[in-house]
């Protein structure tokens, strides 16, 4: 290659900054990139950020596919070095008899002969085949943000999952306290339901002069005779052990719902493991090492310098242009297709002395330089070839154009998912705030059995609703930030709040 380019990789903090990359296709080894990506990587960032880094190392160094794009392109490359002059030629030719000629008996006819392409076709064969190779980079540079974009995905899906297991074992925790406060109200239910019971019997017996008529009194007007108090406690007794039990009834199916969410949320984790692992290409249960949580993210840029970011840096559009500049090469090559090559060479014919009356005439070998020239004159192949590259650059036009609406698309629909998300979190902190207040005045009204179980419940469980929504709306944060800057290939101005 005539230009040794360098592609500079810049990584930052991946939780809140992503992976930059400025590209030009380079003639380095694909362990050289590796290495010097590994270099700007061992700058000393906080833990939680080398994680994600090291993971992306891990994954540019070992994944097949990245490797097999790499192979790729530096197969494309070695084609630079097969733009050449063709093969000589050498022509040898014996007589099985030997040609009696004035100069001798010739023998043997040998001849050589270099053909030269016209002035340029080479090093217009070497541009074109370098435009290629670099095609075939921008590919290998696609293919690397795709394969960071999957590593970082799955990095935050695993992060959400273990942060809503953690948020459903602590509401677990809150039930299992409601349980043990429903069942203190009810056993003390209980206690105060026998003691008022004990009073009543002692308050409505009677001392009897006639025992035998005073029974027949008690047995006939007992119910009317009974204080308004002692009705209204044989009345509210049974109604408050039902409503008791029920009540920790309700708690215990609450729990086991949870208890199986819990179970759900572990299990989708295995196929996460396996997925970001295999795309490391190491074995599916090595340990990931996670942070405890993702902290909302800022995005400094405006979406218009994220679209002119995309528009620059995408490997896409740069392939795009690496393949008009090789139609350009390859239009140029027809039109020199159409000049004819030039030969040089040198034909040795062989002579043998030839005895003629007595005396052995000539015998001396002959010398001829030789020239040659191509004619081309059936244009119409020429005219076709031009025509060809002409309409294959026009249609890469068009495919250039479709990708960047495309990539307009994406970036659109990345960016209302940030907007969405970040409107959301505002959201859901507030709420987060005020639902923890009514759940504390609401277990003081219930420990007064001022309130129903169920309304603490319903507002507990409202309280886990906005603190799953919240996890998942940092998620959709971290998702299209990760999106746009694939689509970038660049790093975004990101901190956290």
């Amino acid at each position: 290659m005539e230009t040794n380019l360098l592609k500079t990789i810049k990584i930052a903090r991946p939780t809140y900054r992503k992976i930059a990359i400025k590209t030009t296709p380079p003639p380095l080894s694909f362990w050289v990139i590796i290495g010097f990506l590994g270099l700007v990587c061992s700058i000393p960032k906080e833990v939680f950020a080398q994680d994600l880094r090291d993971y992306l190392i891990q994954a540019a160094e070992n994944n097949p596919g990245l490797q097999a794009s790499y192979s790729q392109y530096e197969a494309r490359l070695e084609r630079v070095n097969q733009a050449s002059l063709p093969d000589p030629e050498l022509q040898a030719g014996i007589f099985l008899k030997p040609m009696e000629r004035l100069m001798g008996n010739q023998s043997a006819d040998l001849r050589v002969m270099q053909m030269f392409p016209w002035f340029g076709m080479i090093s217009t064969q070497k541009a074109e085949m370098n435009q290629m190779a670099q095609v075939d980079y921008q590919v290998f540079l696609e293919q690397k943000n795709q394969l960071f974009f999957q590593v970082k995905t799955t990095w935050y899906e695993l992060i959400r999952l273990r942060e809503e297991i953690s948020i459903w074992e602590e509401n677990l925790s809150y039930l299992e306290k409601y349980k043990r406060l429903a069942l203190v109200k009810f056993q003390v239910g209980q206690s105060n339901s026998s003691s008022s019971a004990q009073m009543a019997k002692k308050t409505t017996a009677r001392p009897s002069t006639s025992p035998s008529a005073m029974e027949t009194m008690a047995e006939e007007k007992a119910p009317e005779g009974m204080s308004q108090a002692q009705s209204e406690t044989m009345a509210s007794s049974p109604m408050s052990t039902t409503e008791g039990m029920n009540q920790i009834l309700q708690i215990e199916i609450e729990i086991k719902e949870l208890e199986n969410q819990i179970a759900q949320l572990n299990a989708d984790l295995e196929p996460l493991q396996i997925k970001f692992n295999q795309l490391l290409n190491r074995d599916k249960e090595a340990e990931i090492t996670l942070p405890e949580e993702l902290e909302k993210a800022e995005l400094r840029l405006d979406k218009k310098q994220v679209l002119d970011s995309i528009y620059k840096n995408n490997p896409m559009i740069s392939m795009y242009d690496a393949e008009l500049s090789a139609l350009d090469q390859q239009t140029k090559m027809a039109k020199l297709e159409g000049k004819p090559m030039l030969g040089a060479g040198v034909n040795y014919m062989l002579f043998s002395p030839r005895p003629e009356n007595g005396m052995q005439m000539g015998g001396q070998n002959m010398i001829m330089p030789m020239v040659s020239m191509s004619l081309p004159i059936y244009r119409k192949k020429i005219n076709s070839k031009i025509k060809e590259a002409q309409l294959l650059k026009e249609s890469t036009v068009y495919r250039q154009q479709e990708t960047k609406n495309l990539l307009a698309m994406e970036w659109s629909n990345a960016f209302r998912d940030w907007e969405n998300a970040n409107r959301q979190l505002e959201l859901y902190d507030s709420q987060i705030k005020l639902v923890e207040q009514q759940i504390q005045l609401l277990l003081t009204a219930f420990s007064a059995n001022s309130t129903e179980l169920d309304l603490v419940l319903r507002t507990q469980q409202r309280l886990l609703d906005y603190q799953l929504k919240r996890v998942n709306s940092i998620n959709t944060q971290y998702q299209s930030l990760s999106k746009l800057e694939m689509l970038a290939a660049n790093s975004l101005q990101i901190q956290s709040k």
